[in-house]
């Protein structure tokens, strides 16, 4: 076992004992009416918040809130039965950051397809709307006031990433957030975005104190200038930039909105008459997350956008959004195209860890309310598609070995080799047999969720997973 296995089994094993509750708990919280089980000594360990607020007097009457505390408020060791009321988050943000103390990981976006009181989308993902930025802002604020640094960087981040897809009102919630913490990349970030959003002064000032719309149009005013110095003197029309950003701004609408109708020709004549750059104008990503597997074909048919193109702060590859969205068909028809399955983002993030974490949350998370969205063989088999182009990649690089695959649980000998899972999959390595990542999904994610359905579908399901998969290896040979 590697020194990286060790430590996803411990971080595991740690966050296992959150899950179950009372085993071996000694505190409980009260938050909003719910009780939460913990364990001191793992919270003192990780928050100096927390090892102050256990070692002070029995002052808890007044509710665990760092807004409110004085130094030294706590619970004495000995009341270990005593329930300490929470007052400064809510439920879901107190048990984030309890899951993140307990593992140094977690996910800080609400459950895909989960109904949220502040999103009125159907079948909306939460990546980018309303109730996501809301919980990436209330996780923030938790992590700040608790003193959870690594979780506030952590979710600085992902808000980061939120804010370029996000709408203009919510970008604007998180530039006053980001002003009041003292981020100052975030807050270049979504100043920049606010600057570019064209919205008028006094539309701004409905939003956003008087002095940071004074620095949105000081932004925007060395903008401007910035680009007319760039510009040939001999040319003086060009010195209407705003309608050259609107012109930009009106192709990249028109440009969605032939994709959403699925008529890739009007893109393809946008890219020859009207110089469009289908990669500044992200049309493959928008396609993968808006539209359906023959629109993405049909575009990356064109020749005219770069598959491994990188979007955003965080650098995510159509390929990443595809593995985010567990989507086996998108995934294939990228990798069909060379779509490459080691590419990292800023944060050293490949899709193939992106669906690692995926399947490790499922495993251990799978009997928690909310994650019944994830279809385990849709997740299975995306996982295997990107390994095995992964593979793929690896033989026609000269490399021996697969890449190195990280075990979700220890290895479990011979006990596979009676589950239909295991023996459908024995086709896709070219070896004959799984890795170590294929195996560890086929029997926890075939066994486990096989008792949520009924026998017939899930053996069904296996075998369309399996069929579809075969036939995406035999066709990946002749692509790479």
């Amino acid at each position: 076992m590697t020194p990286e296995d060790s430590l996803r089994s411990l971080s595991l094993d740690y966050l296992n004992l959150l899950i179950n509750g009372q085993a071996f708990s000694d505190v409980t919280f009260s938050v909003e009416g719910r009780l939460v089980h913990a364990h001191r000594c793992i919270l003192a360990a990780r928050s100096l918040f927390f090892r102050k607020f256990f070692c002070g007097p029995d002052t808890t009457q007044s509710g665990l809130d760092p807004l409110r505390m004085g130094p030294g408020s706590g619970s004495p060791r000995g009341h270990s039965s005593q329930v300490i009321p929470v007052n400064s988050v809510g439920y879901e943000v107190f048990l984030l950051m309890l899951q993140f103390l307990y593992s140094g990981q977690v996910s800080i976006v609400p459950q895909k397809h989960e109904p949220r009181p502040n999103c009125g989308e159907r079948g909306c993902w939460h990546t980018h709307c309303t109730s996501a930025v809301d919980l990436a802002l209330d996780t923030l604020a938790a992590a700040r006031s608790f003193g959870v640094e690594q979780l506030a960087l952590l979710t600085q981040k992902q808000l980061a990433s939120m804010v370029e897809k996000a709408s203009i009102e919510d970008v604007m919630k998180v530039l006053i957030a980001s002003r009041k913490q003292d981020m100052h990349q975030l807050w270049t970030t979504c100043s920049h975005l606010v600057a570019k959003s064209g919205l008028p002064p006094e539309v701004l000032a409905k939003h956003l104190p008087i002095d940071v719309v004074a620095k949105i149009e000081e932004l925007r005013l060395k903008s401007s200038l910035a680009r007319r110095s760039l510009m040939p003197h001999h040319h003086p029309h060009h010195h209407d930039l705003g309608a050259a950003a609107d012109l930009e701004d009106q192709k990249i609408r028109r440009m969605r909105r032939a994709l959403d109708s699925s008529d890739v020709e009007l893109v393809k004549l946008m890219v020859m008459g009207e110089g469009l750059n289908l990669d500044e104008a992200l049309a493959l990503h928008y396609a993968v997350e808006n539209c359906s597997r023959e629109v993405v074909k049909a575009l990356l048919e064109l020749g005219a956008a770069d598959v491994n193109y990188p979007a955003g702060p965080a650098g995510k590859t159509p390929l990443h959004i595809a593995a985010e969205m567990v989507s086996p068909d998108m995934v294939a028809v990228l990798l069909d195209h060379h779509a490459d399955p080691n590419v990292r983002t800023v944060d050293g993030i490949t899709p193939l860890d992106v669906l690692r974490t995926l399947t490790s949350d499922f495993l251990f998370k799978g009997a928690v309310p909310g994650l019944t969205h994830i279809e385990p063989n849709k997740l299975r088999l995306c996982l295997e598609l990107v390994q095995s182009a992964a593979m793929v990649i690896s033989r026609e690089e000269g490399n021996a070995s697969a890449p190195s695959s990280a075990a979700i649980y220890p290895p479990m000998g011979d006990q596979d080799h009676g589950s239909s899972g295991s023996s459908g999959a024995g086709n896709i390595a070219a070896g004959g047999s799984l890795n170590l990542d294929s195996r560890m999904v086929y029997l926890n994610l075939g066994a486990q969720i096989g008792g949520k359905l009924s026998e017939g579908e899930g053996s069904s399901s296996q075998r369309e997973t399996m069929n579809r998969h075969d036939m995406y290896h035999h066709h990946s040979h002749d692509q790479y």
